[in-house]
């Protein structure tokens, strides 16, 4: 089971006693935020919540699938999410 955000928008205008415009607002400024930190190699922590961080993938050899020639693959950047103590609490209860 998995939701969508509008229904995640909708459950927190609802426990917010507040419109569902005002959280997409919120929503947009927190992605924002997490965009432009992450960006410039920031790490982002709500404590007890998640933390975002920025990694960096060495380059490689690789190797083509289709052909088996090696390639070289140069170095990029990925993200890593981490869960907080209260999110591996709420993942492992029932």
């Amino acid at each position: 089971m998995a939701k969508n955000r509008s229904e995640i928008v909708a459950e927190i205008a609802e426990k917010a006693d507040t419109t569902q415009a005002q959280v997409n607002g919120v929503l947009d400024a927190l992605f924002e935020v997490l965009e432009t930190s992450v960006a410039q190699g920031e790490k982002v922590t709500i404590p007890g919540w998640f933390s975002v961080e920025r990694t960096v993938r060495k380059a490689r050899t690789g190797r083509n699938p289709q052909t088996g020639e090696s390639i070289e693959i140069p170095e990029g950047h990925s993200v890593k999410l981490s869960a907080g103590s209260k999110l591996k609490a709420a993942a492992s209860s029932k």
